[in-house]
């Protein structure tokens, strides 16, 4: 029984464990595509439909700021 508990404690830890790596390097990527966009609401929206484009298309991390640069550049102010 001790044995039990220790395996289920274990993995229920290491679970957690993944669970936050996995939120907080939503949150960096989140955090990085707002940056590029400054204070424009309509750019906020644009770089974080990018975001979600670029996890569609599987860009990896190191590459990401790179994605997300050029993505605020090609940006077209609808004004």
């Amino acid at each position: 029984m001790d044995y039990f508990i220790v395996a289920i404690t274990t993995v229920a830890g290491l679970y957690f464990h993944w669970w936050l790596y996995v939120r907080i390097k939503r949150w960096v990527d989140r955090d990085l595509a707002l940056s590029l966009a400054g204070d424009s609401p309509d750019k906020r929206s644009y770089m974080l439909e990018r975001l979600q484009q670029a996890r569609a298309a599987g860009i990896k991390r190191g590459e990401l700021q790179a994605w997300l640069e050029a993505a605020a550049r090609d940006y077209r102010d609808g004004s």
